[in-house]
């Protein structure tokens, strides 16, 4: 494939911004929740979901300040007041830190040794662990639900109670409702399900998200307020205010502008808190001021996104707000827009190609790709890959998280602080991460494997989003779930006890390194000139043992003392077995780059 034949930027200009309230001379002045603690933060950990969180989560607020020192709980006070284990209250640690609104926070800048003792201030933790009780936006039917009403019918709670089960499980389950019942209806019933069960689901709009987590802190904003506020000195608990300090721990859900860390302190927003003297402390403001402040913030940010929602409904549009916009309707999207993350989408039977300079955002969602090679070579915070499958996906430096899900046969090469995999089937997962890979839903036949490539800028890009490449945690896997309590789906009793299957090691034998083509000859290289994270002991004398085979076999197979028909014969012979070996891999797509470069 030439370079010329890459795909490139097929989305509309830029739209003029949709008047939003009070932003006629802000264009910042409209509240918007911060998307990556819902999208990044969520654990299923059924222990950490609070049902009713301010009568439960008051008093659990109390035991941990009373552990806490400086007003920062560590690990060992998190799994003792929480009564999880020392794993899971790391993981606790390390998902906070990849979500956190400050990079100036202990937690943040913290070295893997001292993540357990340095601990998270008590008000993120709080409101971590307040949000574990959000609920997911379902996912989106097709614009056009009647054509395709058929094969993909609306959600039901057999969505949850199959997606908990393995495939034999499911199909044992479909098969006795079937043969229990008389044939027919029944059976067309069960065919339904099963490929609901077995589909990708269409993403939610960000608008339709941002509603949505809008909404849930509009319900619980009450609730969050008292938590954070603080009692006046000897007047109890009838009079709760908010220093500064802590009305900026609210920047861990809502933040005014959304182009990501260029975003303002929160208090700069506020009539109360904005153009206070930095040597001297601000005065504290009434909990009640600070709470209808923030309501009617969220109801003007509602009001307008729901307009704009009503407006594409009713007409086209071309506002890159509509992100998610269905495949169908816009395939081979690449929209990189200035609020929130690039969105890659409906990429189909060809090659992408994008380096730091395509992707400003520095947050990238990969939606719905299939049978392609997409290779995104910049330094990134924030990355997904959603309902994509026989795709090879290359991401250069993930510095917060990466999260995969809904994927099926999909192999992604990626160097990241810590990465999420859910509900995929047959992927495989070339990992140099320094953080425990997380697996959790229901997942089949996932493979892990040490990172296998490298490109001229890798550790320059590494460098700049704090990836460590002596850590790779790639072989220690830890499951949870299988069943996320944080979708809108009702699951059978017991279901949601039962544990996400891991990953298996891929075999030393069958590892093999990726080549990533240099398509930018005239560009200037980077110092990257191999893979940065060593290999395995027992992967690396794999590739030497295969080294030396094959250059034993090319030794033999040259002196070997055939007519020159017999050693053509066998040339044709070796080339039909690895082209046969290139198709079955899916290594074809591959060599189709490596022939534009």
């Amino acid at each position: 494939m030439t370079e010329e034949q890459d795909l490139i930027d097929q989305s509309p200009p830029p739209s003029a911004p949709d008047p939003e309230p009070n932003s006629s001379t802000n264009p910042n002045s409209v509240i918007h929740p911060r998307r990556v603690s819902f999208e990044h933060g969520l654990l299923p950990i059924q222990k950490l979901v609070f049902t009713d969180p301010i009568q439960t989560l008051a008093p659990v607020k109390q035991k941990l300040a009373d552990a806490a020192s400086n007003n920062r709980v560590g690990s060992a006070a998190i799994a003792d007041v929480l009564q999880i284990s020392g794993d899971h209250a790391r993981l606790v640690l390390e998902t906070l830190g990849s979500v956190l609104h400050s990079e100036s926070d202990p937690l943040v800048r913290a070295k893997p040794e001292e993540v357990d003792s340095v601990g998270a201030d008590l008000r993120d933790l709080i409101l971590f662990l307040y949000i574990q009780s959000y609920k997911k936006l379902l996912p989106r039917t097709h614009k056009d639900s009647a054509a395709v009403a058929d094969v993909w019918p609306s959600t039901s709670a057999f969505d949850g109670y199959l997606s908990a089960l393995s495939p034999i499980q499911a199909i044992t389950v479909l098969w006795y409702s079937i043969v229990s019942h008389h044939m027919g209806r029944t059976n067309f019933i069960g065919a339904k399900i099963l490929v609901r069960s077995n589909s990708r689901r269409f993403m939610p709009s960000q608008a339709d998200d941002e509603a949505h987590q809008l909404s849930y802190l509009q319900k619980h904003l009450a609730n969050i307020i008292s938590l954070l506020a603080e009692p006046v000195e000897g007047e109890g608990d009838e009079s709760l205010v908010f220093s500064m300090e802590a009305f900026e721990h609210l920047g861990f859900l809502v933040q005014f502008g959304d182009k990501g860390s260029d975003v303002s302190p929160l208090s700069q927003a506020t009539p109360f808190f904005a153009n206070s003297d930095p040597d001297m402390p601000a005065v504290p403001v009434p909990a009640s001021q600070v709470h209808d402040w923030l309501l009617q913030n969220i109801a003007s940010a509602l009001e307008s996104i729901t307009e704009r929602i009503s407006g594409k409904e009713n007409g086209p549009s071309n506002d890159q707000d509509d992100a998610m916009s269905d495949v169908c309707a816009a395939p081979n999207k690449v929209a990189p827009s200035t609020r929130g993350p690039c969105l890659i989408e409906g990429v189909s039977k060809t090659s992408l190609v994008k380096q730091a300079s395509d992707l400003r955002g520095r947050s990238v969602k990969v939606v719905n790709c299939h049978d392609s090679v997409i290779y995104l070579l910049a330094p990134l915070r924030y990355a997904t890959v959603h309902g994509c499958s026989d795709t090879t996906i290359v991401l250069g430096a993930v510095g917060k998280a990466i999260k995969v899900e809904h994927c099926e046969r999909v192999h992604v090469i990626v160097a990241a602080k810590r990465v999420c995999i859910a509900n995929c089937r047959e992927c495989v997962f070339f990992l140099g991460v320094n953080q425990r890979p997380l697996i959790v839903g229901d997942n089949h036949k996932l493979q892990v494997a040490p990172y296998n490539t490298f490109y001229s800028h890798l550790e320059e890009h590494m460098r700049e989003v704090g990836l460590e490449p002596t850590i790779n945690k790639w072989d220690k896997p830890l499951a949870l779930g299988a069943v996320d309590p944080h979708d809108s789906l009702s699951h059978p009793a017991g279901v949601a006890d039962a544990q996400a299957e891991s990953a298996a090691s891929v075999d030393p034998d069958q590892f093999v390194n990726f080549l990533i083509p240099n398509w930018f000859s005239g560009a200037e290289l980077g110092s990257t000139k191999d893979n940065p994270f060593p290999l395995p002991d027992a992967y690396m004398a794999a590739q030497q043992r295969n080294l030396k085979n094959f250059e034993e076999t090319r030794r033999s197979l040259k002196e070997a003392p055939l007519e020159e028909n017999r050693k053509r014969e066998l040339s044709s012979a070796l080339h039909v077995y690895f082209k046969d070996w290139l198709y079955a891999s899916g290594n074809i797509r591959q060599l189709y780059c490596l022939q534009g470069d």
